[in-house]
């Protein structure tokens, strides 16, 4: 009996279609992303376990840095304006006026330790350029001239009937006169609560918070 024969096939695979799709996927990733703005100097946290995770919108943070300056930062990414309107408010408190103008380079979440007089010129400056200065900190020591109550104050005025969340986060090596300050100016402002920003690490093995991370709660 005859054998019958098999045709052979190509095993060779075109993969044009799968480098289209991952061009595609590459380009939308690329046009999507928001990339987090450049931190002015590193701030080394303490650890800890945490369940929550740290809100990038409506909430504010005071940060000390290891020289014990400090910055105020705003999460709005929902409406970027909102962040425009705290500075302004804030700088007015202070008796110095800023416009929309002035804050055309002003990026969500990042960073900002200026006096009031000196914030003008720095605000104009392009991000890249920002980066690179040395800010002098938000003057908080003396409780009688903290600029911190005037931007808390703000922050509290624009949020207005919206959930806010207060948020501290202190270098390692910041002194407690400093953190002190701020819980200063939370309080002159009415305002009590706020969450400690620490770094996050494994929950404990056996703890229901390890076993709720297992299940991707």
């Amino acid at each position: 009996m005859a054998k019958a024969k098999i045709q052979k096939k190509s095993t060779d695979t075109d993969m044009t279609p799968f480098v289209d799709v991952a061009f595609l996927i590459l380009s939308f990733f690329i046009m999507a992303t928001k990339f987090k703005p450049t931190e002015p100097v590193p701030i080394k946290t303490p650890n800890s376990v945490a369940s929550q995770v740290m809100p990038d919108n409506n909430a504010v943070m005071m940060s000390i840095d290891k020289d014990n300056k400090v910055y105020f930062s705003i999460m709005s990414k929902s409406d970027i304006q909102k962040g425009k309107d705290i500075i302004k408010e804030a700088a007015k408190r202070a008796g110095v006026e800023l416009s929309d103008a002035d804050l055309k380079n002003y990026q969500d979440g990042e960073m900002i330790g200026m006096p009031f007089t000196k914030i003008k010129g720095y605000l104009a400056l392009p991000p890249a350029q920002r980066a690179k200065v040395a800010q002098d900190g938000i003057p908080v020591k003396d409780s009688a001239t903290s600029e911190l109550v005037n931007w808390i104050g703000a922050a509290k005025y624009v949020f207005s009937g919206e959930s806010l969340k207060y948020l501290v986060k202190g270098d390692n090596d910041s002194k407690y006169p400093t953190f002190g300050a701020i819980i200063d100016a939370m309080k002159r402002n009415d305002e009590q609560k706020y969450n400690l920003v620490t770094m996050p690490q494994d929950a404990p093995v056996g703890t229901d918070l390890y076993q709720d991370r297992l299940k991707g709660n």
